[in-house]
């Protein structure tokens, strides 16, 4: 992993989890995480060949150009690379361990390499069924232009063990992107609720954007008993 909230969500994963497999998502707080609250998404992947998104932060959002919420996962990625995704998602389910999926982006202005860390969750107990992710831009965004992003390739992934160091170029170099002029064509937009403890006084320790934000992405407060 090369970005540093990478490694704060995966450390942050790990301490969930308590002795357990996998954390569950109502076990997330997003003021532990709020500083990059707006980079994270939860995916559900019941079915790893059609995962889609329940909520996304307005960061990611923009990245993309448009509301991701109840979008499929896969929309603005390469048909070629679908069934190597698929097959990520589903061994990362099975082993119960992370996945750190690089891959270079492109709009119609310029590309980026990405980041994306998917680290999954169980849903009320059920077992893991979904990820709680994150996706960073790797280098200068100001090569995209401020257009939003297009077309992602697959170009590299590594499962995420604990005490180990891990590289996401371990696979071949990628084929040549297209001509950017062919991506213009591509352009496309690509629920769930998170269930949090804390008492409702708290929300006075909060400021007003944070509010907005929480009330945004659908994380609704459980009260604490007394």
């Amino acid at each position: 992993m090369k970005h540093r909230n990478s490694h704060l969500l995966v450390g942050y994963w790990s301490r969930l989890r308590k002795g357990r497999d996998v954390p569950d998502q109502t076990d997330i707080d997003p003021r532990a995480i709020k500083r990059m609250l707006s980079h994270i998404f939860i995916l559900e992947s019941s079915d790893p060949v059609r995962p889609f998104y329940r909520l996304a932060g307005t960061s990611l959002c923009e990245r993309f150009g448009s509301e991701l919420k109840g979008t499929h996962f896969f929309a603005h990625w390469e048909p070629q690379g679908r069934d190597a995704l698929s097959a990520l998602l589903r061994q990362s389910l099975a082993v119960k361990q992370p996945v750190c999926i690089s891959s270079v982006a492109a709009t119609d202005y310029g590309m980026v390499e990405l980041e994306t860390v998917l680290a999954p969750v169980s849903f009320c107990n059920n077992g893991p069924t979904r990820f709680f992710g994150i996706t960073e831009v790797l280098g200068d965004v100001s090569t995209l232009g401020g257009r939003p992003i297009a077309f992602q390739r697959l170009i590299g992934s590594q499962l995420i063990r604990e005490n180990e160091t891990i590289s996401t170029h371990d696979n071949p170099p990628p084929p040549m992107m297209p001509e950017l002029k062919t991506l213009r064509g591509h352009l496309r937009a690509p629920h769930l609720r998170l269930v949090v403890s804390r008492p409702a006084s708290m929300n006075c320790d909060m400021d007003d954007a944070m509010l907005k934000l929480i009330a945004a992405l659908e994380i609704t407060p459980r009260a604490v008993a007394n």
